[in-house]
């Protein structure tokens, strides 16, 4: 299928170093948590495109040029003082086009919850710029919203749900998170 332009161009403006602030609400335990994330976007070659597809036991008879993929590498520094660092490779398979809509598989080497290839699903409005995705983990539901204000500024949702029994509706969020994310821009010399 061929790559819609403006979820291209969300891309695009996603590529690049990044930092961001977060708060996380834990709602099981009622405490909430600050982070701060420095990450790095980057494009990645078909090579590593078919790695990611062959990962995941996904078609691999795809045009690699038309699939938007990207390294992700983040560190995270809790106020506590707890650090995560990750890298991981990822894909968005386009599935369907129904502007304003694009929707589709999210694919990754490794997941954030669970450390192995996972396949996701993604929705991107082109009229609002928000890319949602969500995933079904063991033992949660992770909806993610990313929303391209501008080039260089980004507002991020995190809902993790309770997993709730097969074709039953999502209702008990275990997790919200909210950040403000900003592109780091080089200085001009």
């Amino acid at each position: 299928m061929t790559i819609v332009p403006e979820f291209q161009a969300f891309f695009d403006h996603c590529v690049g170093q990044w930092a961001t602030e977060r708060t996380y609400h834990y709602l099981m335990d009622q405490e909430v948590e600050r982070s701060h994330t420095e990450f790095l976007i980057q494009p990645i070659d078909t090579r590593f495109k078919a790695k990611v597809l062959e990962d995941n036991q996904y078609s691999t008879d795809l045009n690699l040029e038309q699939i938007p993929g990207y390294q992700l590498a983040f560190q995270t520094i809790s106020e506590r003082g707890d650090t995560v660092s990750q890298q991981l490779n990822f894909l968005f398979v386009l599935q369907n086009v129904d502007l304003p809509g694009v929707t589709g598989d999210y694919l990754r080497d490794k997941a954030y919850e669970e450390s192995k290839p996972m396949i996701s699903q993604f929705r991107y409005d082109i009229n609002t710029r928000e890319l949602l995705m969500t995933t079904t983990y063991t033992r949660v539901v992770s909806v993610d919203s990313i929303t391209l204000i501008s080039p260089i500024l980004r507002i991020r949702k995190i809902l993790n749900y309770k997993r709730p029994p097969e074709q039953q509706p999502l209702e008990t969020v275990v997790l919200a998170g909210f950040g403000v994310e900003q592109k780091q821009l080089s200085p001009v010399v």
